[in-house]
């Protein structure tokens, strides 16, 4: 079974299985479509986290995300900086050359992952994932609702340049989704011949075509004449991450999840104070219920904060915060009726995608990849858009999240396995930027506290709180909203019926494949037998 937000996506993952490739061979297949159908989402110009559950029980967890380039200075920036944006997310520069143009770019991560996985556990030829990928580039893709929405929506108010000026924000840019003198509309056809023959190319040549060929050398040449500090050495030297997942239990089942700079921390750490509370005795979405997430949530959101915001931080102060004893007493002050202050959170761009496949045999694949906050930067005849990554990294030096030459970037996502002793029985992740840790939280506690398949537990309303205020869906009642309220808190109700992330996710349980798509994106779950 496969599950993407995207009906492109999936199909192509699920003819790959149907012609006898495995869920690594489909992920990767479905992920080099997600790049054509979703260019301010993802592709080969963006980062990536994955995590491969093998049949035999191995555990990989691969850290592909962007890396700043060694040109970039702790205090480049720092005499035009505006702030950060109203949301959080990130930092206003003047001119905003930290989010748009040739010098927001990091080093990308996500082909280089997908190649070692494919080298890795692959089983068909890496040239035949590329088929239906070029296909959509060259014959063309309907713009979807999702995308439409991205088109529409005003960013100038968080302090940033619109989707639709990023789009078409280079001249490449303007050939490719401008055709009709405007940006993309709702059922429009895209054509895009410079990413099919580019895709065409690493088909044939290799993933290291990006990175130490000709493509590296035509990107490196477009962003130096255009001011940018990516080069090509930038490019031969970046290396992915092998790391260690972060482990942790939830209700008897343990919990495999990807450690910092990703967001297994956080989402762990949530799951571990909610495991102190009999959540299966509350009423789903009650006062009760919320305001324990809430509470949960903004624990570890603000631990999060704090250890991003130090001078350096260390695997062990992260670790500390899963600790059983440091986790009772977060579980204790909140029944105790303590509230934690949380400072405006710094938010990810929502602007992400994630897919995720299991066969019966426990072998399972969860990936998250994003090109962060697009950049809108297409280098010149490639037709595929660059990340825009150096926006979250603060101007001003001295922090765990400063700009430094050759950082990662932090990030929430989150690709997480859950296992009932040694066997997979759960895959999921989320975009959604600092929502994902939250939805991916209620979604888990969805199925092991109150009972639900996972198509309900995704669809069930959700709250999320990544600041004092607390945001809810538009399905959440009325009476829980009031009574929020009468306790001390500022609500905030979404005009969405689903929001609040996109979790896709699969179970396996009793033998049985069963997948979730969140109706807030536009995809589904396929199986195949």
């Amino acid at each position: 079974m496969i599950v993407t937000p995207q009906p492109e996506a999936t199909d192509t993952g699920a003819m790959v299985l149907d012609h006898g490739g495995n869920v690594v061979d489909a992920v990767v297949a479905a992920a080099l479509v997600q790049g054509v159908v979703d260019p301010l989402m993802c592709g080969i110009g963006g980062m990536a986290v994955i995590q491969i559950v093998t049949p035999d029980g191995e555990r990989i967890v691969i850290d592909g995300l962007g890396q700043s380039p060694a040109a970039v200075s702790p205090n480049m920036w720092q005499a035009d900086l505006l702030g950060p944006t109203p949301d959080g997310f990130g930092y206003r520069v003047k001119d905003f050359v930290n989010e748009t143009g040739a010098q927001s770019v990091m080093v990308p991560g996500t082909l280089k992952t997908l190649a070692s996985v494919h080298e890795r556990f692959g089983s068909l030829p890496w040239h035949d994932l590329f088929d239906e990928a070029v296909r959509y580039a060259e014959e063309g893709w309907l713009v979807r609702p999702h995308l439409q929405t991205l088109m529409v929506q005003d960013e100038t108010k968080y302090g940033r340049v619109n989707f639709d000026d990023k789009l078409l924000f280079t001249p490449d840019g303007k050939r490719i989704y401008g055709t009709h003198g405007r940006p993309p509309r709702l059922g429009d056809t895209i054509t895009n011949p410079e990413l099919a023959s580019v895709l065409t190319h690493i088909a044939q040549h290799g993933a290291e075509e990006l990175y130490s060929g000709e493509l590296a050398t035509m990107i490196a040449d477009s962003i130096a004449e255009d001011g940018g500090l990516l080069t090509l050495n930038d490019l031969k030297n970046y290396e992915m991450h092998d790391l260690n997942p972060v482990t942790g239990w939830y209700r008897g089942l343990e919990l495999s999840l990807p450690p910092q700079p990703a967001g297994g921390i956080q989402t762990m750490e949530t799951l571990g104070i909610l495991s102190h509370f009999d959540l299966s005795e509350m009423e789903h979405n009650s006062p009760e219920h919320l305001e324990i997430l809430i509470e949960a949530m903004k624990c570890a959101l603000q631990d999060k904060e704090k250890l991003w915001n130090r001078s350096r931080s260390t695997t062990r102060d992260y670790l500390r915060l899963l600790d059983e004893s440091y986790l009772s007493r977060a579980a204790a002050r909140i029944t105790g009726g303590e509230r934690v202050d949380v400072d405006a959170a710094r938010y990810e761009s929502p602007h992400t995608t994630h897919l995720s496949a299991m066969d019966t045999d426990g072998f399972t694949v969860a990936l998250t990849h994003t090109l962060g906050n697009p950049s809108g930067y297409i280098p010149r005849g490639l037709g595929f858009m660059l990340n825009g990554g150096m926006s979250t990294f603060d101007p001003r030096p001295g922090t765990a999240n400063s700009i430094a030459p050759g950082r990662r970037r932090n990030t929430t996502s989150c690709p997480t396995v859950v296992f009932d002793g040694s066997e997979p029985v759960m895959s999921i992740g989320a975009p959604g930027a600092s929502w994902i840790t939250p939805a991916i939280v209620q979604v888990i506690s969805n199925v092991f506290d109150f009972g639900m398949g996972i198509q309900e537990a995704v669809f069930a309303p959700r709250a999320v709180s990544t600041s004092n205020a607390v945001d809810i869906s538009n399905r959440i009642p009325r009476s829980a909203e009031l009574e929020l309220c009468s306790r001390g808190y500022e609500v905030r109700r979404s005009p969405l019926s689903y929001a609040f992330a996109g979790v896709h996710a699969i179970t396996l349980f009793d033998g049985q494949l069963n997948g979730a798509a969140d109706p807030q994106r536009d995809g589904y779950a396929a199986g195949v037998k």
